[in-house]
């Protein structure tokens, strides 16, 4: 054995008997001896706990109203009160919770290097639905039965498209050229094929989502001062060629004044939240989901709990829907890089943006749209795409935590010898960087 080599044997034993009499320091890319266990721990310690205690009530919320609106029509349809809930819905719940766990587990900066493909293949759905699609109620939005909904992939996409686009070192966000025309020609393609379909909600969720990041990646205000005007130019054409959402604003616009010359599903749902009152008259009694409020599962969930749970219960899901967004921003503004930040701003954004459209509408705020109340509503898809956002912010903080960790754990090794030839820390510290040692030279 060469002199080296036995030094350097020396100074790895001499490092373990160290150690050994340290309890609290750990030898770092060792983890042969670490249990299965430990590391499971150390898993579900990285999580973030805030945000996970906040998903978890929505969906425990969402379970019970699930359950509430459909137990007459599943009783009907499966003989059996709890047949709907069981076979759908806690599937959907399960389904969506795995992928949460899976994606929170993968470095979130692994996928980033899909994000083009990804948009690809959503541009591809959204032409397949528009050609070969289920035609409900004179639109075309979903493929396999009803199952898959490529215009929520879209606003997924959309979110981890641009995300990677402009968390990019070569991005030039507030170039005219580079910058504006590029992000205006994605965003404008896929909002473009939504709105064939036509689902105007999804669009606009899409592109208002798509200028948050946008701005908060430091867009030129100038520029995005634009694109609001470009959209909004874009809003009229489409609203005055399609017949549907012009009565729609219409009637938003007479129960403005009158809330009986509004639409039908807005009515019933005002009439939901007057019986229901502060305090609501109890889980499972309402009697609006009965026939009166359209899709009291999915689209008119909320209105069903203002009416069994009232103006308090109500206010309690704002109140999640706030904390969400509060700790969505909070993570991302210690996340280690852009790609990180602008995912958990984008995510964050998207589920905010869903959640006030559906609560607007049963509150007769804006004109009457499809949008479901995330995490509460009924929905596999929309629900899926939802949780794997919400795996990707925790992966956003986990490396970030681990980061964190590691530094302080490697300054904790670094200085616990304080022997007199053991003084000086050995890390690296900026003096005995390269261009320190230029300057020595």
């Amino acid at each position: 054995m060469s002199d080296q080599a036995i030094i350097n044997d020396s100074r790895r034993r001499r490092f373990r008997r160290r150690v050994r009499r340290n309890p609290g320091m750990t030898l770092n890319h060792d983890t042969s001896a670490r249990p299965a266990a430990s590391r499971h721990r150390r898993f579900f310690s990285t999580l973030d706990m805030p945000l996970l205690a906040i998903v978890v009530l929505l969906l425990t919320i969402g379970s019970i109203m699930v359950y509430s609106s459909t137990f007459d029509w599943s009783n009907f349809k499966y003989g059996t009160a709890t047949g709907f809930f069981v076979e759908e819905h806690l599937r959907n719940v399960l389904l969506s919770s795995m992928a949460l766990v899976f994606f929170a587990a993968i470095d979130y900066r692994f996928w980033k290097r899909f994000a083009v493909w990804l948009l690809l293949f959503t541009i591809g759905a959204l032409i397949a639905v528009l050609a070969v699609g289920d035609d409900i109620f004179g639109a075309r939005r979903s493929l396999i039965g009803g199952r898959f909904q490529p215009g929520e992939l879209a606003e997924f996409a959309i979110v981890a498209y641009m995300a990677a686009w402009l968390g990019s070192r070569n991005t030039r966000v507030n170039s005219f050229f580079y910058g504006l025309v590029p992000f205006a020609i994605v965003v404008g393609a896929v909002a473009y094929l939504i709105t064939e379909q036509p689902d105007l909600s999804s669009a606009a969720i899409v592109t208002v989502t798509a200028i948050i990041m946008f701005f908060v990646a430091g867009a030129n205000l100038l520029h995005l001062l634009a694109v609001g005007a470009g959209a909004g130019v874009v809003s009229y054409i489409l609203v005055a060629g399609l017949g549907y959402a012009q009565g729609r604003i219409s009637d938003f616009l007479a129960g403005l004044n009158d809330l009986t010359s509004t639409n039908y599903h807005t009515q019933q749902a005002i009439a939901a939240f007057m019986k229901g009152g502060w305090t609501g008259v109890g889980l499972g009694e309402s009697e609006q989901k009965f026939g009166a409020l359209p899709a009291p599962h999915t689209d008119s969930i909320f209105a069903v709990i203002g009416e069994e749970f009232g103006v308090l219960g109500a206010a309690i899901v704002v109140a999640l829907f706030v904390a969400f967004a509060i700790r969505g921003f909070q993570m991302a503004r210690r996340a280690k890089d852009t790609f990180g930040s602008l995912l958990c701003v984008g995510f964050t954004s998207w589920v905010i943006i869903q959640a006030l459209l559906n609560i607007a509408v049963m509150t007769n705020a804006v004109p009457s749209t499809g949008v479901p109340l995330p995490f509460i509503s009924f929905g596999g898809s929309s629900l899926m795409v939802i949780m794997i956002g919400v795996g990707l912010m925790l992966s956003v903080q986990r490396v970030a935590l681990r980061r964190k960790r590691t530094s302080e754990r490697s300054n904790n090794i670094a200085n616990t010898d304080r022997r007199w030839w053991n003084r000086r820390a050995r890390l690296s510290g900026a003096g005995n960087r390269a261009g320190s040692v230029g300057r020595r030279q």
